[in-house]
């Protein structure tokens, strides 16, 4: 089993796209910071970019609620997903994060002030991400 969870901020708004059939994806990027102190008492930050991709109604209400610097709370899995560059002749790869939970951590995302969670882990989704032919 794998679990992957990220709080942090969506660097672009996301982006829909729907398969002929009518499911629809959403496609984003997470930047999430880690900062410490280093060993001469230093402040040090890193922040790691994570593409995000989210199915049926997940990605629906990614679309309507999130935007960009939107600060949310994620669990998904990882995915690696491959392209062939026919002007190159090579085989691309990307990994990305299949979304299971959102959690919105942002007043501005519901607009009462308190964070939201939609859909759960428990709840199904509308269309599984292997369904959608792009």
């Amino acid at each position: 089993m794998q679990k992957i969870l990220i709080i942090g901020y969506l660097g672009r708004d996301p982006e829909l796209k729907y398969s002929p059939q009518g499911a629809v994806v959403a496609q984003f990027s997470i930047a999430s910071t880690e900062r410490w102190k280093d060993k001469n008492g230093e402040l040090q930050e890193r922040t790691e970019w994570f593409g995000v991709k989210a199915f049926g109604r997940r990605a629906e209400i990614a679309g309507e609620y999130l935007h960009k610097s939107s600060r949310v709370y994620l669990e998904g899995r990882k995915r690696t997903e491959s392209w062939d560059d026919k002007k190159k002749g090579a085989k691309n790869y990307r990994d990305l994060v299949y979304i299971d939970r959102i959690e919105f951590l942002d007043s501005r995302a519901n607009g009462n002030g308190s964070s939201r969670a939609h859909p759960t882990s428990d709840e199904q989704s509308t269309v599984r991400e292997e369904e959608i032919p792009f």
